[in-house]
């Protein structure tokens, strides 16, 4: 009842590649560097003193704030809360507008 049929060479073609699964890349990781280390090379190597040979960069490098100025603290945001305190912060500025309009 049941005629075999033999399959085209395309079909079988895309089922192999179908079951193939892909080598994952291979990446060389290297050590990301730190706030200190880079601060540390900034003020030792001249290349970071100048851009292109041409601009200095001394007196930016001088008013560069210390990386435990910058830290902060994660805080978490709840997007309710949030939508909430911008939404009154912008009808409490537009109510400032329209008031200083009709004066």
């Amino acid at each position: 009842a049941d005629i075999p049929v033999i399959p085209d060479l395309e079909e079988v073609q895309e089922e192999e590649l179908a079951m193939q699964v892909a080598a994952p890349p291979s990446v060389q990781v290297n050590r990301v560097l730190t706030y200190h280390d880079l601060d540390k090379d900034l003020m030792k190597y001249a290349a970071f003193q100048t851009l292109d040979g041409e601009v200095d960069l001394k007196l930016l490098t001088k008013v560069l704030a210390p990386e435990h100025e910058l830290r902060e603290d994660d805080v978490s945001w709840d997007w309710d809360h949030l939508f909430t305190e911008v939404s009154s912060e912008l009808v409490t500025e537009w109510d400032l507008g329209h008031s200083e309009r009709e004066d």
